[in-house]
């Protein structure tokens, strides 16, 4: 009974807003991923992304910031298996996003608030690396910087009606 009495606490809006974010997140990132080992694998290739010299998601997908967030190699070699495309990590976020907004506690509505304000910070530093440092326009990373944003007010909205229905049970 309680378990029913909590997920009325989520309102049905959100429910389909994670999903449909976290979904449009994952399709964002596998096409990364997509691009980039292409790229890689065919120098030729032409993503659809691709519209301009200075509009152009795989420029930025290999480039030195396209994995890691440019920092892992700081401290580990190129190749080590802590360098992974920030589309891996953006398809783990997605899943864990989604996979947390399962559950209904106040425990997993902080870490969907943390994880999110994790994302947004990445969100905001690789914004800055594809303007000032490569100088580029990449239509698939500002769409995912997009949907971080939402993914946040999102799980705010939840971590605060949580915390309401908290209150008035009090």
């Amino acid at each position: 009974m309680a378990s029913r009495n909590r997920s009325s606490v989520v309102p049905t809006w959100e429910r389909r807003m994670r999903f449909l974010l976290c979904f449009v997140g994952l399709v964002l990132s596998v096409y990364a991923l997509h691009v980039e080992l292409s790229k890689e694998s065919n120098p030729e290739y032409r993503a659809l992304c691709d519209l301009a010299d200075s509009v152009s998601c795989s420029k930025v997908f290999t480039s030195r910031w396209g994995r890691g967030f440019g920092l892992v190699q700081l401290f580990a070699p190129a190749d080590s298996v802590l360098n992974q495309p920030n589309s891996v990590l953006g398809i783990l976020f997605y899943t864990i996003q989604l996979g947390l907004g399962q559950f209904v506690s106040s425990r997993s509505a902080l870490l969907l608030v943390i994880s999110s304000w994790v994302s947004v910070a990445g969100s905001v530093y690789l914004a800055g690396i594809l303007t000032l440092v490569l100088g580029d326009f990449c239509v698939v990373c500002v769409s995912t910087y997009v949907v971080n944003f939402a993914l946040l007010y999102t799980n705010m909205k939840r971590r605060n009606g949580l915390e309401a229905g908290k209150e008035k049970t009090r």
